[in-house]
């Protein structure tokens, strides 16, 4: 049984999560935010659950729907909201936008537009890691679309190989942008494409966070042990909002809101708000609500990187 305070920890987090994205939402009609988003409402359960199983000094490489687990692992709010403003105090100088995270000083190692990109990155991070013998863990997060690119499989038969101290977390929301996982494959059996390359490999249903934290946990005292790696984890989640944007988007038919119903009566954010007290709740939402209100006043003051930027951070012949 967990304590109190490991309750108000993950829903601190879970909570803060779905606000920034319910506010980026909000705002984003506006045009004042100049990069493209996606959302993770609905998936937050995963970033957070597995986040929170981690050490400061652990490490994280991740998708374009990267808002969740960037600031579970403790991302900067500030300079992330920045950047999506594209203003010059953005964690990217304003340069990458929503899909180019990164804040390496938390060990959020960064995001790319380009899918299954990272999956390498992560693997070759685990490697120097094995090489220098420290006891740090590397996750690397992606989505099931990620599964489809030749560099997902070539990246886990590499990190079976050299036993490297890395978790996959294929965060299943079932969709690679409008097309169905059953629609790309003829079996689903993602664990067991997997397991065929010597890795376990487990599949935890229905975003249960508890659940998810448990069991990364256990692998990471494993992997800090070094008693084997890698691990994979597919952790069955759904987004709630359109691929791209801040809209719903049931309308298009590729799903219906039928589908997404179980989902939704489902929210972790409202499982974790019932196991601890009213007054902690309202404290703890109180004090998000003030500091997501002081992270958007600072991203719209902020100034614009100035033109010579653009010739800064480029490489070429």
């Amino acid at each position: 049984m967990m304590s109190k305070a490991i309750y108000e920890r993950f829903y601190r987090s879970l909570y803060r999560i779905r606000r920034v994205e319910e506010e980026i939402a909000r705002i984003y009609p506006s045009d004042k935010i100049k990069s493209p988003v996606h959302l993770s409402i609905g998936q937050e359960a995963v970033s957070v659950g597995v986040c929170e199983a981690l050490r400061p000094d652990d490490v994280v490489f991740g998708t374009y729907r990267s808002h969740a687990y960037y600031l579970a692992k403790g991302g900067d709010l500030k300079k992330m909201l920045a950047e999506l403003y594209g203003k010059a105090t953005g964690c990217a100088k304003g340069k990458g936008g929503s899909m180019h995270l990164i804040d390496a000083a938390h060990g959020v190692m960064g995001a790319s537009a380009v899918v299954g990109t990272t999956i390498p990155n992560a693997v070759g991070y685990a490697y120097a890691l094995r090489l220098q013998r420290k006891d740090s863990v590397v996750v690397s997060f992606f989505g099931d679309g990620a599964t489809d690119e030749g560099v997902f499989y070539e990246s886990l038969n590499f990190a079976a190989l050299k036993q490297l101290p890395i978790i996959f977390i294929c965060e299943n929301n079932f969709y690679a942008i409008h097309t169905h996982l059953l629609s790309r494959h003829k079996d689903a059996n993602l664990c067991g494409r997997v397991r065929a390359y010597g890795i376990p490999a487990e599949q935890i249903d229905n975003n249960d966070i508890l659940k998810i934290n448990e069991r990364v946990k256990g692998v990471v005292d494993l992997l800090r042990a070094k008693q084997g790696g890698p691990f994979f984890f597919e952790c069955l989640t759904y987004r709630w909002k359109e691929h791209v944007g801040p809209n719903d988007d049931f309308h298009l038919g590729y799903r219906s809101y039928e589908e997404a119903r179980t989902w939704v009566e489902g929210d972790q954010v409202r499982r974790l708000a019932a196991l601890i007290a009213p007054q902690s709740r309202e404290r703890i939402e109180t004090q998000v609500e003030e500091e997501i209100r002081a992270a958007i006043v600072c991203a719209e003051d902020e100034p614009f990187p100035e033109a010579q930027e653009l010739l800064t951070d480029v490489t070429g012949d």
